[in-house]
């Protein structure tokens, strides 16, 4: 009997634990930020990389798909991190169609694939370099809601001990 309760214990305990998407926990990548592969593109085609970020915009054409990326620092799990600076954008390059109602501005993904150029676009009136990464695997990271007024429960004085005693707190209960 007690080691149907072990495992099931064990079993109960092993379903909370979280993992990261196994392509970005079990493939190696180069340590490469979007800021080096700017200044020398070159140097750095055919270079495997998990890269991540927020989601800028999204460009369908005709046998493909661009998701243009700000980039951001990653977890150990492969998700980027909200806050914190950016080392550049780049340009994630999928085959197929990608509703931009899915991936929508202001969502987090994760790519993994080569590098494979450069392109040339507009920021508002400046000239921007983008890495473009042919990407082989990605996830879109879930929208985790924010905490709100009845996520957490009310202070211990909002309870009475007393409810219905004459000198509790509303009269209504006489």
């Amino acid at each position: 009997m007690k080691k149907i309760g072990t495992i099931f214990v064990v079993l109960m305990l092993s379903g909370c634990a979280t993992q990261a998407p196994v392509p970005y926990s079990k493939i190696p990548v180069a340590r490469v930020t979007v800021a080096e592969v700017r200044a020398d593109g070159t140097r750095f085609i055919g270079t495997e990389i998990r890269w991540g970020g927020t989601i800028s915009r999204v460009e369908n054409k005709a046998t493909e798909t661009w998701i243009e990326i700000v980039s951001r620092q990653l977890r150990s799990s492969g998700q980027p991190l909200v806050a914190g600076s950016s080392s550049g954008r780049f340009i994630a390059s999928f085959q197929g169609f990608f509703d931009p109602e899915v991936y929508k501005k202001g969502l987090q993904l994760t790519v993994l694939g080569p590098i494979t150029g450069q392109t040339k676009r507009s920021i508002g009136e400046h000239d921007y370099s983008f890495p473009i990464v042919s990407a082989t695997a990605s996830y879109l990271w879930p929208v985790e809601p924010e905490p709100g007024y009845y996520d957490y429960p009310p202070p211990f004085w909002y309870y009475d001990p007393w409810p219905f005693y004459p000198w509790s707190y509303p009269h209504y209960y006489w």
